[in-house]
């Protein structure tokens, strides 16, 4: 709760701020524009899904990337049209998944992955397992 009223008092703040140096008409096009943007971001966010599949089946990114890449571009398609100069520039910076990686990374949970799995596994490629089974009529 109280993040969120940081957020709000920094978005009120901010575009009172900014509407006042650059007045009424050119903070309604920003807001208008933006929004549009964001509009057209969700609308075409179908085509950067596809990438993202295609990326993470030539394993290029792992599953935590992907998830990563497809929350930021809805989340920050959505901050694009909700009106605010603060929210608008959160939004960019979350179209180019800079600063959505580190928001995801601060609050999600840190589960453990596979990498330990798998690297624990890549020290041993030497060893083979092997089932030795005794050839006897007995146990035919």
């Amino acid at each position: 709760m109280i993040y969120f009223l940081i957020y709000l008092f920094a978005e009120v703040f901010l575009t009172i701020e900014i509407a006042s140096k650059i007045g009424g008409l050119a903070t309604f096009l920003e807001i208008l524009g933006s929004g549009f943007l964001g509009i057209f971001i969700l609308m075409n966010f179908r085509h950067a899904l596809s990438e993202n599949l295609d990326a993470l089946r030539t394993r290029q990114i792992d599953m935590q990337g992907f998830s990563n890449r497809n929350i930021m571009g809805l989340l920050g398609a959505i901050l694009l049209i909700l009106p605010g100069f603060l929210s608008d520039l959160i939004g960019i910076l979350m179209q180019f998944s800079l600063l959505g990686t580190l928001i995801i990374n601060r609050f999600t949970r840190k589960y453990p992955t596979d990498n330990n799995y798998t690297q624990t596994t890549r020290k041993d490629d030497h060893v083979i397992d092997a089932e030795i089974i005794e050839h006897t009529t007995s146990l035919r």
